[in-house]
This record gives structure tokens, sequence and C-alpha cells, in this order.
């Protein structure tokens, strides 16, 4: 029976070399250009022809638009609203990526194993970084050299000052680590767990007879464990976007 963590392997498709560089089109590649294709085929098609009486499709766009657009204001308020495009694209490649990770690709399309793109921290530690860097980039063009007060905490006492002023940096600089996790981590968890539930009900269906019966216990895990997993797939979106637009007000804001 293959690892439970064979489903994370990244493995080259169309091997590529670049000034030295490994530069193939990977699994990982694929399942990106797949999910960007999806995300654009749901926004464009559901609002393509957009009617004031709107259809299912065009409802669940809609909800979408609005469910970001509120996330924003509520968060970084009106001054956010430019970056909402950001947020947005931000907030369906995940959710998408996640939830493919979900699909039986692999019994629909023989030969084609699914992946997530979401459970390599290279993916979500890249994601992560920009966030990072594009809000303090925006700190520093809003508030200038000003923006540096935002590690100085207001009303601190004066010997523990420094202290506070490098735990506020430490802090700061975790930001991509502790949001590149998270999304990583429990995209991970929970397919792993999938597949070794999967394991079991294959391996005492196997057995025939009696056992078999055994199998229904970790199948009845699986069903719990997958609608668990499309809940923690739409959640880890919502939160990565969130932490997105906290980090967003801190910069405009510095607050």
């Amino acid at each position: 029976m293959a690892s439970p963590l064979s489903q994370f392997e990244v493995s080259e498709m169309v091997p590529l070399e670049l000034a030295g560089y490994n530069v193939s089109f990977t699994n990982s590649s694929l399942f990106m250009v797949i999910t960007l294709v999806l995300v654009s085929l749901f926004m464009l098609g559901g609002m393509r022809q957009a009617s004031m009486v709107p259809g299912r499709w065009q409802v669940m766009v809609e909800m979408c638009y609005e469910f970001i657009a509120k996330m924003i204001n509520d968060t970084a308020g009106s001054e956010g609203r430019r970056y909402f495009p950001f947020v947005l694209t931000l907030f369906m490649f995940i959710l998408f990526a996640n939830l493919i990770g979900m699909l039986p690709l692999s019994h629909i399309i023989p030969g084609l194993h699914i992946f997530t793109v979401t459970s390599h921290i290279a993916v979500t530690f890249a994601m992560a970084l920009f966030v990072f860097l594009g809000v303090t980039i925006i700190g520093f063009i809003k508030h200038g050299i000003g923006f540096l007060k935002f590690f100085v905490p207001g009303d601190a006492p004066l010997a523990l000052l420094p202290l506070l002023v490098v735990i506020e940096i430490v802090s700061y600089l975790s930001r991509p680590v502790s949001l590149s996790v998270r999304l990583f981590a429990n995209m991970v968890a929970g397919h792993t767990m999938l597949k070794v539930f999967g394991g079991f009900v294959v391996s005492l269906g196997a057995l025939g007879g009696v056992l078999s019966i055994a199998g229904l216990l970790p199948f009845s895990f699986i069903v719990v464990l997958t609608g668990l997993e499309l809940l923690v797939a739409c959640l880890q979106a919502y939160v990565f976007a969130v932490l997105t637009c906290i980090y967003l007000n801190d910069a405009l804001h510095m607050h």
C-alpha cells in the first residue's frame, strides 16, 4: 500500500532546465494552472450574461464578490478597497486549490493523481511572503519612515521599550511563517488522515467475510472527515484572506 505521504510528492511531467536551474513543469505546476483556469471560468462565466435577476451561477460569483468586499471594508476600511482585486484573487485561488485537492480525479481520469498545491510549504510561503512584502511596502509608501513607529507600543514604560520593540519586530517578521504554516499544516494533516482511513477500508474490505464489516467503521470516519476537510478547505481560504486584510489595515492605519 502506498504511503499516506506519497500524495504530496512533486513529480516532473515536462523536464526543463534553464541556465543550470531545474524549471521543470511538475504536477504541482499542472494543478496551479488547473486552479487558475477554473477560477477564471467560474468568475467570467458567472458574469458573462449578468442580469438584474441573477441565475444561480451569477449569485455564487456575486456572493464571493460581496463576501470579500465586506471583509476588506470591515477590517481595512475604505482605503483598503483599492486592494480588493488582489485579496479576491488570493482567496479564490486558495479556495479552489483546496477544493480541487478533494476531488477523486484519479478515478475519473486514469493516470492523473490528485495534487493539492496548498499542501506544500513552498507554495504557501511564497504567497505569504508576497503578502508580507506587499503590505510592508505599502506601509512605507503611505507613512514613510514613520511606519517604524508601528513597532513602538504606545504608552510603554521607557525601561521596557527596547525589549518590547524587539518583540514587536520578531512578531512582525514571523507573519509570513505563521500565515504559510497554518494553511500548509491543515492541508497536509487532513489529507493524510483521509488517506490513512482509506487504507483501513481497503485493507479490511479485501479480507472479506466478517472482517469486511469492520471496514464500515473507518469508512464512516472517512465520510465525517471528508465533510470536515471541506469545511477546513473553505475556512483556511477565509483565514488567509482575512489575515491579509488585517495586515493591510496595519500598513494603512498603523494599528
